[in-house]
């Protein structure tokens, strides 16, 4: 890749990765309901998701969808099914001073799985591949790939400390819940954006 190439790349995994969407918005809420240290495996899962995603797309499974077309439409039902459950989780969330909380931050496995559910990861690891990588080579794939996990850091760094940052303004139980019901709501707005944009 030039060096312009290079550049463009980075600027469109930036954009990709840090425009609210259902990941950041997970994350924003983590941030304020566990705190930073909590959601440091929430943040790697994320981090890790779509690299992994576009390097397996890579290598064929696009292909798969082609040919099985309904497979495509099997996995945006169970994305919205499952993105709606997480909303409602995120809307109930328990207050972050509750030495009973009944939520738990989202594991490493189950951000790193979240990706193949989320309309945005499909629309940004597709995107990628098709502008970037286009004849699919394992060192044009990696290249891409390594772009968005550099670029992840900076973007799950910013939405988790943001959301701790909102720890102080949350401390009543009204304002946290008005936060949480928010989060949830934004969250299944940038469902249905990334899935009409598809």
């Amino acid at each position: 890749m030039t060096y312009d190439l290079v550049l463009a790349l980075l600027g469109f995994a930036l954009v990709s990765v840090g425009t609210p969407g259902p990941n950041n918005m997970m994350l924003l809420a983590s941030g304020a309901n566990f705190g930073l240290k909590r959601s440091l495996p929430h943040m790697a899962g994320v981090g890790m998701g779509v690299p992994v995603m576009i390097m397996i797309l890579g290598q064929g499974a696009l292909a798969l969808f082609d040919k099985y077309p309904w497979l495509e439409t099997t996995l945006m039902v169970a994305s919205v099914a499952y993105l709606l459950w997480l909303a409602w989780k995120i809307a109930n969330a328990a207050a972050p001073s509750d030495q009973k909380v009944g939520g738990q931050p989202m594991t490493f496995l189950q951000a790193l799985a979240f990706q193949w559910v989320n309309p945005k990861a499909w629309t940004m690891s597709v995107g990628a591949i098709t502008i970037y990588a286009p004849d699919q080579t394992q060192l044009a794939l990696l290249g891409v790939a390594s772009a968005f996990l550099s670029m992840a850091v900076i973007s799950t760094t910013t939405w988790v400390t943001l959301g701790q940052k909102l720890r102080t303004f949350l401390t009543s139980a009204v304002r946290l819940r008005a936060f949480n019901w928010t989060m949830a709501g934004l969250m299944i707005v940038s469902m249905g954006y990334a899935l009409l944009t598809t």
